[in-house]
């Protein structure tokens, strides 16, 4: 027999009665019944029952057994009584008689139980991650990860696409995050960089006559951490193709994402239809661009109901250059006691309040309630209604200004509106993409123009675009949405050195300062660039969606913790004197 196991704890059934039989595993849980001791013993495949009785031979030895023991024992397969049949599992029709037992790993008391479903700090589940990794759920989230992992890899070879491996170690090439720099022993004073992602290097598998390229990329970022980002490294699906349009990336790329997203997605509906909104309308209806469509508002401008009106506060607002008003629609929200909680919302938001409308049934007809319509009067309610498509018992909310500096807001309230009238459809993954991203954006203050998006997307237009005004310059740049969440971020790329070098110029880059910053790039596009394009898909944020997890660290091995510290392995450390020494570096103590 093996040293260690005849059967995992999840292989046993009625078939394997009257066998003897060697498992291995952990203690689950220790049940005394009368003097018969009862374990469960779960490996990583499942959970067995092993017993011992006072007459077996190892019973003082099986008493001394705690939970997290890891422990080998020998023993006879039993049919359980028809009336002790566990049926939640599949060695629920049997048992195991103790004839032998080895302790392979006694365990100290321990910080944290893996027995139930007990909430332990964040900070405790992270530094004793190795125990937290052992719960059922965490258990089931990794290997969910690894199926999902696997399933992508078979879906892009069967697309056509190969696997390539892009170098970890490379140049700092600023991304929109901070690097994390790597110091060179054999050039003192100088540094590599953990690539943000290997953007550059799959541009120039492009330029090397690779057709299709994927990996599942390592990615570093030096980033504050959010519930749905991980504060160090994630893993993206980073794919490219040369010779196609956008459009070719979206037919390349949807039905990777609705195979795995069917096939994990544990019975939810998965759109088949994917819409495709401009950044411009996402922010309007939405209030964000990455929409959560599975919640069916839209926000309306509705400016000219509130211009010369009765309600000072938006008229004046109106009256400022580039202010308008927007609603948030809210069927079925007619009531003050929900009218008052959205606004409490917008206070803790940081705002005043938030005006609303609502509609409700006076017997004699429909009347329109609360402050704005008190203060705008009725046709200019009635317009608002109509407009809106509103009807009796249904409400509207109102924020106003400059739309950047209440999007964001808006976007939130749609969202706590969609979720609390039970208007989010929560079986559904819904996505969208989202399309024409302007490049440039203006400082209000300076006037300066700079990049808003990915400086490397081509501009729709090409060169011509770029003598225009700048703000007006899309670009062929696209990232995919779901349930609120961004999933994949992509673009067409500019592969032409002149263009680039305009792009570059119009937000205040010289080309001695491009060729410095991307010279690897810029060079390699002299000698002949196909058209190329592709995106990558966040592995860490798919996964957490088809777990259904609201924190992204729960589907990641060994995250960091929010102040990106490894609490488990000490990280990040202070170096020794002789590592410093050897690299030409002196750590300067901060105030």
């Amino acid at each position: 027999m093996h040293a260690y196991r005849s059967h995992s704890c999840a292989a046993l059934t009625a078939d394997n009665v009257g066998e003897k039989v060697r498992l291995s595993g952990w203690v689950h849980r220790v049940r005394d019944h009368g003097g018969v001791l009862f374990i469960d013993l779960r490996d990583h495949y499942g959970m067995t029952q092993v017993l011992c009785d006072p007459d077996s031979a190892v019973f003082a030895e099986v008493e001394k057994v705690r939970a997290e023991w890891c422990i080998r024992v020998d023993g006879e397969v039993k049919a359980r009584d028809a009336s002790l049949v566990n049926a939640k599992i599949p060695t629920g029709a049997i048992e195991v008689y103790v004839r032998n037992i080895e302790v392979l790993g006694a365990a100290a008391e321990l910080p944290l139980q893996v027995f139930g479903d007990q909430e332990y700090p964040e900070e405790t589940r992270l530094r004793y991650r190795y125990l937290d990794l052992r719960r059922e759920k965490m258990q089931a989230n990794m290997a969910l990860r690894s199926d999902v992992v696997s399933s992508i890899r078979r879906r892009m070879w069967d697309s056509g696409f190969r696997e390539y491996q892009t170098p970890i170690i490379t140049a700092s090439s600023p991304e929109g995050a901070r690097d994390f720099l790597v110091p060179s022993r054999l050039h003192p004073g100088k540094f590599y960089a953990l690539p943000q992602a290997p953007q550059q290097f799959k541009q120039l598998l492009m330029v090397s006559g690779f057709d299709k390229y994927f990996q599942i990329a390592p990615c570093f970022r030096d980033e504050d951490p959010r519930a749905d980002r991980s504060p160090t490294d994630f893993y993206q699906l980073d794919l490219e193709m040369s010779f196609v349009e956008q459009q070719d990336v979206f037919d390349t790329i949807q039905p990777v994402l609705t195979g795995i997203f069917e096939e994990f997605g544990g019975g939810k509906s998965v759109d088949q239809e994917w819409p495709q909104i401009s950044y411009k309308d996402a922010a309007l209806w939405y209030g964000s661009d990455k929409p959560d469509l599975r919640n069916p508002i839209k926000m309306q401008v509705v400016s000219e109901h509130f211009a010369g009106s009765g309600f000072a506060i938006f008229a004046k607002l109106l009256e400022q250059e580039g202010t308008e008003i927007r609603a948030i629609p809210a069927p079925s929200g007619g009531s003050r006691k929900f009218c008052d909680r959205m606004n409490a919302f917008a206070q803790k938001e940081g705002l005043p309040g938030m005006g609303y409308i609502f509609w409700r049934d006076q017997g004699n007809g429909m009347e329109a309630a609360g402050p704005l319509a008190k203060n705008i009067g009725p046709e200019r309610t009635e317009a608002i209604r109509q407009q809106l498509g509103l009807e009796v018992g249904d409400a509207a909310f109102f924020l106003g200004g400059k739309p950047k500096t209440f999007e964001t807001i808006a976007g939130k309230a749609r969202n706590v509106i969609g979720s609390e009238l039970g208007l989010t459809d929560e079986n559904r993954f819904a996505f969208a993409w989202i399309v024409d991203f302007p490049i440039y954006e203006k400082d209000e203050e300076t006037g300066k123009v700079d990049f808003e998006h990915n400086p490397f997307s081509m501009p729709q237009g090409g060169m011509a675009a770029l003598e225009g005004d700048p703000l007006d310059v899309l670009g062929y740049q696209y990232d995919l949405a779901c349930n609120g969440y961004e999933l994949v971020s992509g673009a067409i790329r500019n592969h032409k050195p002149e263009i680039m070098f305009k792009a570059f110029e119009i937000a205040g880059y010289g080309e001695d300062e491009v060729r410095k910053r991307f010279g690897g790039m810029v060079n390699a596009f002299q000698y002949g660039a196909p058209p190329h394009g592709g995106c990558a898909a966040g592995i860490d944020r798919i996964v957490m969606l088809l777990a259904d997890e609201n924190n992204i660290r729960e589907v990641i091995l060994f995250p960091m913790n929010q102040r990106a510290e490894d609490l488990m392995m000490a990280a990040p450390s202070d170096p020794t004197s002789d590592q410093l020494m050897e690299l030409g570096l002196r750590v300067i103590p901060q105030d």
